[in-house]
């Protein structure tokens, strides 16, 4: 397999997060930027509930992960960002829309996709994250990039087709699609782009060399 590709996803707000595609055993401290899909297009108004210093420690952990691999930072690495997600959805379930607003709800998940080191929190935070998007209270593109991650760390085939990396060949699944004749289908369910597009996109990605 070539070198895997970053899938960077960008939310209303122009913030832009990086969620290394890998094969199971590691992710890589920096890798160059996939184009976005095209989720969470959708401006959610943020409730006055919103925990606003909860809301500020994702975000502040979203920006010690992307300096870590985009700027080679030292913040300890995945594993404390990956503790203290888990301690927040101990006590508050997914972290959604309602409780720290859409930015946010996004920066957990970041830190749930670079939690490769601990796929049993990665399908807790699934399970949390799922019950979530049912109720609306957060994005389903997430759901769709953090169900893919697992089963490339679980070996297993994708629903999706998120996670690509460059090869000699091209774009190519990390792990293979499962139904890929119905793929689409599901990724517009998820609010993503039809699969050839995103293809399209990741073709000139890889183009660009590493």
């Amino acid at each position: 397999m070539g070198r895997p590709v970053a899938l960077v996803l960008v939310v209303a707000a122009a913030l832009a997060l990086s969620a290394c595609t890998s094969a199971p055993a590691a992710v890589p401290a920096s890798s160059p930027p996939e184009p976005a899909p095209s989720h969470d297009i959708l401006v959610h108004t943020i409730a006055d509930a919103v925990d606003e210093e909860l809301r500020d420690e994702l975000l502040q952990l979203l920006e010690e992960d992307q300096a870590e691999r985009l700027e080679g930072a030292n913040f300890g690495g995945d594993a404390p960002r990956t503790e203290r997600l888990a301690e927040i959805i101990a006590e508050h379930g997914w972290p959604g829309y309602s409780l720290v607003g859409e930015e946010a709800e996004d920066a957990a998940w970041a830190v749930a996709q670079h939690s490769d080191h601990d796929v049993d929190f990665q399908k807790t935070a699934l399970q949390s994250l799922t019950a979530a998007v049912e109720a609306g209270d957060a994005s389903p593109g997430n759901l769709a990039y953090l169900t893919d991650r697992i089963a490339v760390n679980d070996g297993t085939d994708q629903t999706y087709g998120t996670q690509i990396a460059c090869t000699e060949d091209g774009p190519q699944p990390v792990v293979p699609i499962a139904d890929e004749a119905s793929v689409d289908e599901r990724r517009a369910d998820a609010s993503l782009p039809p699969l050839a597009d995103y293809y399209a996109e990741m073709e000139a990605i890889c183009s660009e060399g590493p």
